[in-house]
C-alpha cells in the first residue's frame, strides 16, 4: 500500500465502496472540527467507517516531511483517524522522517567564510550563533528564506494588533522545512558561552511576534488552538512520539534518538504551540503559556507545559 496519503486518497476515491466510507469519515471529521456533539449512533457509525477501511492504504498512509502538499496530506490523515478522541494523547505521528542528502557542504561554506571575511567575523570564534548566521547568508536559499520570515515577523513586532503572527509562523515553517538542516540546526541550536550569543539564539525565531503574546494565555488554550490545526496537531503527535521521556532510560529518552527529537522540536516552531528558549543564559525551553486558573484541569495543563520544560529527552 502507498504510504502517501494524497495518493492513497486518489486510489480510494476511484473505488465506489471506499469512496462512500471516506465521505462518511469526512463528515465525522467536520463535525469534530466544529465541536459538534455526536449522538451514540453517529459515533458508532464514524468508528465503523474507520474499521471498514480494513487494509486500505488510506488507513496506513503517512505524510512525508517537506512534501509539497503536506497540509492537504495531513488533512487526509486526520480525516481517516477522526475517531481519535484525545489528539494530545495520540502517540502515532502521521509524519515520516525524510533522509536527505544535501549538495551543500556546510564545512566548505564555513571555511569560505573564515577565509574571505576575517575582518567581519573577528568575534565569531566566541559566538557560534553569529557564525552560523554568516554561513547561512552564503546560501542563497537560506539567506532568502531567513530574510523573508525576519521581515514578516519584525513588522509591528511587540504590538499584538499589528504583528501578523499567522504570516510570521508560515514564514518560519517555510524556513525550517525548505532550508537544509545543516543550516537550520546550527542556527537554532548553536552552543553559547555568553549571554550575547544566547540572546541571538533566543531571538532566532523573532519571539516578540512568533512566541510571545501581551499576556500569557492558558496552556490548555494553546493546546486547543493546536488541535484545531492539521499541521500543528500532526507535529505535536510527532513531538510526543520522538521526545517521549522515560525516567528508567539512561539518556532519558524512550527512542534513544535525540536527532529525531530535535527534528520534531523544530517542527513545532511556526505552529500555535511554538516553543523557544526562556532566557539568554540557559538552554531551557518552554511554551509561552501559564497553568494559572486551570481549575480541575490543572494536572493536564501542567503535563502540556512539562512536555517542554521538564522533558529529559529534549
Amino acid at each position: 500500500p502507498s504510504s502517501d496519503c494524497v495518493m492513497a486518497e486518489q486510489l480510494c476515491l476511484s473505488d465506489s465502496t471506499c469512496n462512500a466510507t471516506y465521505r462518511t469519515l469526512e463528515n465525522c471529521a467536520l463535525a469534530k472540527t466544529r465541536l459538534l456533539s455526536l449522538d451514540h449512533d453517529s459515533r458508532v457509525r464514524c468508528l465503523n467507517a474507520e474499521l471498514d477501511l480494513g487494509n486500505s492504504s488510506l488507513l496506513h498512509c503517512k505524510c512525508h516531511r517537506r512534501m509539497k502538499r503536506q497540509e492537504h496530506c495531513l488533512r487526509i490523515f486526520w480525516t481517516v483517524h477522526s475517531s481519535m478522541t484525545d489528539g494530545e494523547n495520540n502517540r502515532e505521528s502521521p509524519l515520516l522522517s525524510t533522509v536527505e542528502h544535501w549538495k551543500t557542504d556546510y564545512n566548505k561554506l564555513a571555511a569560505l567564510v573564515s577565509g574571505k571575511n576575517c575582518s567581519q567575523l573577528a568575534g565569531d570564534a566566541t559566538n557560534p550563533c553569529l557564525r552560523a548566521t554568516h554561513v547561512c547568508n552564503l546560501s542563497k536559499k537560506c539567506f532568502r528564506l531567513r530574510t523573508d520570515y525576519a521581515s514578516i515577523c519584525t513588522k509591528g513586532a511587540g504590538s499584538e494588533d499589528v504583528c501578523d503572527r499567522r504570516k510570521c509562523h508560515r514564514g518560519l515553517r517555510n524556513f525550517f522545512e525548505k532550508v537544509p538542516e545543516d543550516f537550520t540546526r546550527r542556527i537554532l541550536f548553536c552552543p553559547c558561552q555568553d549571554e550575547f550569543c544566547g540572546e541571538r539564539r533566543r531571538k532566532t525565531i523573532v519571539p516578540d511576534c512568533s512566541f510571545q503574546y501581551n499576556t500569557k494565555p492558558n496552556c490548555l488554550w494553546l493546546l486547543d488552538s493546536c488541535l484545531e490545526d492539521h499541521i500543528c496537531k500532526s507535529r505535536l503527535a510527532d513531538f510526543q512520539q520522538n521526545c517521549q521521556p522515560v525516567d528508567m532510560s539512561p539518556d532519558g529518552c524512550s527512542l534513544h534518538n535525540h536527532a529525531a527529537c530535535l527534528q520534531a522540536y523544530m517542527g513545532m516552531i511556526g505552529t500555535p504551540m511554538t516553543p523557544n528558549y526562556v532566557s539568554n543564559s540557559s538552554v531551557e525551553v518552554s511554551l509561552w503559556c501559564t497553568c494559572e486558573n486551570s481549575g480541575n484541569q490543572k494536572e493536564k495543563c501542567d503535563q502540556i507545559l512539562g512536555m517542554f520544560e521538564s522533558n529529559k529527552c529534549l
